[in-house]
């Protein structure tokens, strides 16, 4: 009979011991799922995908100087084509030029002005003149502050009886500003100066 008991006992300690074994790993497993699932949204979270073309691309965070020649390029080239893309429509023209001048100081409504008092805009206009322009390179010197940029571009001016290429560089200085809808790269224009503006060629329209 004692037999008996001490093997009940014994059996009911191991029991016991067991369900303890279960219990405690039942617990760290479901710790563990709860710490990983919570790890996988966080990380998910810390990503953001940008939809371009109907992929989805992922972007990845930097900080303002791993991308300060790249913001910088881009700004310079997004100011040259809002000031010298015009159609010969007052109101397409006004709407450009208020947008190319967020971007950069008095120098560029300077420049601006000159070519309204000289009666260009005006001659566009009358003429039925577009100008478009392409940027083929800008280079930045991000060594020194501000930084110093110099634009490559060509100019394309399609008159009714023919088209005008012309060669256009431009220098200036780029100086950090806040961001904003209208400034979105952060930078301004300063010191704009046109350093070569000449005819490249002449071409017929038939």
């Amino acid at each position: 009979m004692f037999t008996k008991m001490k093997n009940i006992d014994s059996a009911v300690r191991h029991l016991k011991a067991f369900s303890i074994v279960v219990v405690v790993s039942c617990c760290v497993i479901c710790c563990f799922a709860l710490w990983k699932s919570f790890s996988l949204v966080a990380e998910m979270q810390s990503k953001v995908y940008i939809l371009a073309n109907g992929k989805a691309l992922e972007a990845y965070a930097s900080g303002r100087k791993d991308n300060i020649p790249v913001e910088a390029k881009d700004h310079v080239k997004a100011f040259h084509q809002l000031f010298f893309t015009l159609d010969p429509d007052d109101k397409a023209i006004a709407s450009s030029i208020v947008k190319a001048l967020y971007l950069a100081d008095a120098s560029a409504k300077r420049a601006y002005d000159d070519l309204k008092e000289n009666g260009y805009y005006a001659g566009l206009i009358s003429g039925n003149v577009n100008q478009t322009i392409t940027v083929d390179s800008v280079s930045v010197d991000i060594n020194e502050y501000p930084y110093r940029f110099r634009c490559y571009a060509t100019q394309s001016i399609t008159r009714p009886t023919s088209t005008t290429q012309r060669s256009l560089v431009t220098e200036g200085a780029l100086r950090n500003v806040s961001r904003s809808d209208n400034n979105p790269h952060g930078f301004l224009i300063e010191r704009w100066n046109t350093i070569e503006n000449r005819d490249l060629k002449t071409t017929a329209r038939h």
